[in-house]
């Protein structure tokens, strides 16, 4: 089971270079939410969740950064 764990987190970090910008902070923040929620039984629900709030965090720094650049 460790095993098949590591394989797909080398799988993943190794084709998230390759994801376009859009998907910015989707990868780390599914396989975040993917780990805490493997712990409480729902995987795949926090992968999903945790896509989100990366996703969400990193427009958020962006913006952060364009508008401290814009003043």
């Amino acid at each position: 089971m460790k095993f098949l764990i590591a394989a797909v987190t080398a799988a993943v970090l190794l084709t998230a270079q390759t994801v376009a910008a859009e998907a910015k902070g989707c990868i780390k923040g599914a396989l975040v939410g993917g780990a805490a929620g493997h712990m409480v039984g729902h995987g795949k629900m926090g992968a999903v969740a945790g896509c989100v709030v990366g996703h969400h965090n990193a427009n958020k720094k962006q913006q952060q950064q364009q508008n401290g650049s814009n003043q």
